[in-house]
């Protein structure tokens, strides 16, 4: 036998065979197509709880998030005789941004809208804190800082952490 004839045959064999499989595809391509928009769409179907459970999931911990930032939280909570102005303010800074960076991930199931209340709270609540710092006399103790931010939020008419929580619930109703 012939090497030239062999490989001849190995090409005809191997193009018939490319022309077999091709036309087989293009036959059981639409088929192909319906099966994974039907598969796409039952498993989108059976997530669809699941995705509801984490998104109400992360409502929730933005919820406590917020409720552990809120400064009248803060200081029960954080609060220890004796600290100094100085220590306190890097105590509370030092939490509400560990508290953040837990949560962070939350904004993939909550809207934008949200997120941004959230970590514009966030930030204005750490502001408020050294704004607060910078008007207080260099002797002055954790306690006065307590007082001078309690002080703030008392005069403010509407409380920003109630209208972040509620905002949130409108957004949890929009759910159902």
């Amino acid at each position: 036998m012939d090497i030239n004839h062999l490989l001849t045959d190995i090409a005809k064999l191997a193009g018939g065979g490319l022309i077999t499989v091709s036309g087989a595809y293009y036959l059981v391509k639409p088929d192909i197509r319906k099966y994974l928009k039907l598969r796409s769409a039952q498993l989108q179907k059976e997530d669809r709880p699941q995705l509801l459970v984490f998104r109400l999931q992360a409502h929730e911990r933005l919820i406590l998030f917020i409720e552990r930032i809120n400064p009248s939280n803060l200081f029960i909570r954080l609060h220890q005789k004796g600290l100094s102005v100085a220590d306190l303010q890097s105590v509370l800074l030092s939490e509400i941004r560990s508290e953040y960076q837990h949560n962070v991930s939350q904004q993939l199931y909550v809207s934008p809208a949200v997120w941004g209340v959230v970590s514009k709270l966030k930030d204005d609540t750490l502001a408020m804190i050294n704004n607060a710092v910078q008007n207080l006399p260099a002797d002055a103790e954790g306690v006065d800082l307590s007082r001078k931010i309690l002080q703030h939020m008392a005069v403010i008419p509407e409380s920003p952490y109630d209208l972040t929580l509620e905002f949130i619930k409108k957004d949890i109703q929009q759910l159902f």
